[in-house]
């Protein structure tokens, strides 16, 4: 096998075993050396494939937006109404989100950065990467926020800049699937916990997004 072939080969097992064990353990208890020997290799093979850490979970990133992007375009096909599909975009998001918590640890742990420190740890190419995936994401959204600021529905100035907000919200909104709580005052002083009824977080975060888009004039 070539060497750039068993480079390339090894690159994708390195990605394999990061994202069984943040699948697993999430992203906090995935440790280098962890990675490392699920591969059979030593960490400092690792760090010739990627530059560190960072690039490491933003290669790790990558992989779970091209997941994601496929749900939310199978959403987006699955109405022709601009607010249906909004909603059913939504909804397959935080769905995916559900079911992969890791995903938005390893997304959160990424946004915690500011740009100009992950470029001075992340190469051009992989940041060129997961730019791409993040935006054939947003694609579905600003599709159809476009489609409906055109025939009415929506009242939005800068779909970009919404679908950004959307992306960003949703994964705070996903703390709670994770945490599994939420924080009552049953009597002054003395806080309580309840479980999450994640289906009611979702129908709540639909409504907003559906108001966000509509415009106050049309919210109200």
């Amino acid at each position: 096998m070539p060497t750039t072939d068993r480079r390339a080969a090894r690159t994708q097992e390195i990605l394999a075993a990061t994202r069984r064990l943040f699948d697993e353990r999430g992203v906090r208890d995935a440790q280098i050396e962890d990675i490392a020997r699920a591969v059979g290799i030593n960490r400092a093979i690792i760090y010739r494939h990627f530059s560190g850490k960072e690039e490491l979970f933003a290669m790790t990133l990558v992989g779970y937006l091209r997941e994601v992007e496929q749900a939310l375009g199978a959403a987006a096909a699955s109405s022709v109404q601009p607010p249906q599909r909004l909603e059913a975009i939504v909804r397959a998001f935080l769905e995916y989100g559900e079911r992969h918590p890791a995903f938005v640890d390893c997304a959160q742990t990424l946004l915690r950065r500011r740009g100009d420190e992950l470029l001075e740890e992340v190469s051009q190419d992989v940041m060129v990467q997961l730019g791409s995936s993040m935006t054939s994401c947003m694609a579905h959204l600003i599709d159809v926020i476009e489609d409906g600021t055109k025939n009415g529905d929506f009242d939005v100035h800068d779909p970009v800049l919404l679908a950004n907000i959307f992306y960003t919200q949703a994964l705070g909104v996903l703390n709670l699937a994770t945490l599994q709580m939420s924080v009552r005052e049953r009597v002054p002083g003395h806080p309580g916990f309840d479980p999450v009824p994640f289906e009611e977080v979702k129908t709540y975060v639909v409504r907003t997004a559906l108001a966000m888009a509509q415009g106050p004039a049309r919210a109200t």
